[in-house]
């Protein structure tokens, strides 16, 4: 047999062995893809907008570096390259930041916004440490944990949409329905045990196909613990729970993947890490202090790093739009009313008035010169809340005046009064906050009157009528006769 003969034999026989191979060998060669992410109640759209109104309040209380600081600029690179390895039609429109905060931490909200601290990026030992807590992070948001979790806890029977209802330029409970609270120099996500694993799985995926070592991500977890004292740590500890031991969690997890050769670190990162030892950070108490004298809100605007996309106001006082010189004559209600047909409510309004919202969610209904962006001046909002630790409709009603308060800065005239609504049992509460609405450069103060109503399925309803103080007795009229007109199913 000649040599060219024996070449061409020897190469029949391997590809015969290799057609004859059992696809799942040939597929255990081809690297880790990313799970199915599943679905969720909220669309899209809703999440992606539900992370502006987060960042919206963000960037209230908090101070963000603008985009073109050196730190900032590492950080979209590097999150950049993380997001690249996510198939375009489960991803999302990441961004990222970077605050300006001693504590280790880092935060990605529905939709994709993310923020690192500077203390994060310091505490980082190598690129690979800082890639695995941004994969980590990613990770939630590409398997919509945030959404999901507002499924478990808010949207029941429809009418829980988790947009929620936006009140005075705020977001009415919407956070916290999705286990988000922002405050005290610190945004709180609380994810369970099963979410950190899976964000861990999913986050060791996206380093891998980034080029990193997925126990770095491990690394970084029990190196900020061992530093902070264990379950003692930092405010990122206490959100992300211990799944367990992450270590040997990932190790099993990638021990069937085909080895490659691992980037570690770069020349970019140790830059990165000496400019966020430089940048003037502040420690929690100090952010939180600053919050409170709006210092955050107008450093944002003044250096022109709040994204055009989140809606926050040009004073920065509120998340939504302000409005000038909106006179009574353009929001007055009319005599003749229109019905609306929910699928948890019906209810009649002024006919020159226009209902937002859909058969599944919240609904606002007011004077188009009276809603924009996201701010009601004037009108109704009409949204539910499913308070499982409550055993009385005083509790729920007074758990969401509390949530009221937190979110809204919305302060409380009085006490709840008893309130009856066709036949049914209901309270009424009497708020006062800061409206859209501005004269001469100032917001004018509002009246929010919370009108609660047990559902016949569990939970409660509640209404929130809207106007700014000096002219809510003009309204309230109109305001009565559209809860007399309101009938749950």
């Amino acid at each position: 047999m000649n040599e060219r003969s024996l070449r061409q034999r020897t190469l029949a026989v391997l590809l015969a062995v290799l057609i004859a191979q059992p696809l799942w060998i040939l597929a255990a060669t081809a690297g880790p893809e990313l799970p199915d992410p599943g679905s969720t109640s909220m669309t899209k759209e809703q999440q992606e907008q539900l992370g502006l109104q987060a960042a919206a309040e963000v960037y209230k209380q908090m101070p963000v570096l603008p985009d073109s600081s050196p730190s900032t600029q590492y950080i979209r690179s590097l999150g950049k390259k993380l997001a690249a390895t996510i198939p375009p039609e489960n991803s999302w429109p990441f961004e990222f930041h970077v605050i300006p905060q001693k504590e280790i931490n880092a935060f990605a909200l529905p939709g994709g916004p993310m923020f690192v601290n500077t203390g994060a990026i310091v505490a980082a030992d190598d690129e690979a440490q800082l890639a695995g807590v941004m994969a980590h992070e990613m990770a939630h948001v590409y398997m919509q944990h945030s959404a999901k979790q507002a499924s478990k806890q808010a949207l029941t029977q429809g009418i829980l949409g988790v947009l929620g209802a936006v009140v005075g330029g705020g977001t009415v409970g919407t956070l916290a329905r999705v286990g988000m609270q922002i405050g005290a120099g610190a945004i709180s996500l609380k994810y369970s045990r099963g979410d950190e694993a899976q964000a861990d799985a999913v986050g060791a995926i996206i380093m891998y196909k980034a080029g990193y070592d997925p126990r770095a991500l491990a690394d970084y977890f029990q190196k900020i613990e061992g530093e902070n004292g264990g379950s003692q740590g930092p405010q990122f500890l206490s959100d992300h729970p211990d799944p367990g031991n992450r270590s040997a969690a990932i190790e099993k997890e990638i021990s069937d993947w085909p080895q490659r050769r691992y980037q570690n670190n770069s020349q970019a990162f140790v830059e990165a890490k000496q400019e966020a030892g430089r940048v003037k950070s502040y420690t929690a108490q100090e952010i939180a202090d600053g919050a409170k004298q709006g210092l955050w809100a107008q450093q944002n605007s003044k250096n022109g790093v709040i994204p055009a996309n989140v809606p926050v106001s040009s004073n920065g006082n509120q998340p939504g739009a302000t409005m000038e010189n909106v006179s009574v004559q353009q929001v007055k209600p009319s005599n003749s009313f229109k019905q609306l047909d929910h699928s948890a409510f019906t209810i009649a309004y002024p006919s020159n008035w226009q209902p937002y919202g859909d058969q599944n969610s919240s609904v606002t209904i007011g004077p188009p010169a009276g809603v924009a962006q996201g701010s009601v001046a004037y009108g109704v909002v009409i949204g539910g809340a499913q308070d499982s630790n409550a055993n009385s409709l005083d509790q729920a009603t007074q758990d969401l005046v509390n949530g009221l308060q937190q979110s809204n800065n919305l302060r409380v005239s009085g006490n709840p009064q008893s309130i009856r609504v066709n036949g049914v049992q209901g309270r009424s509460v009497n708020l006062s906050g800061t409206s859209p609405i501005q004269q001469n450069g100032q917001p004018l103060t509002e009246r929010d009157w919370l009108v609660t109503l047990p559902r016949p399925q569990g939970g409660l309803l509640y209404l929130v009528f809207v106007a700014p103080e000096k002219n809510f007795s003009q309204f309230r009229p109109a305001y009565q006769r559209m809860l007399q007109t309101l009938q749950l199913k």
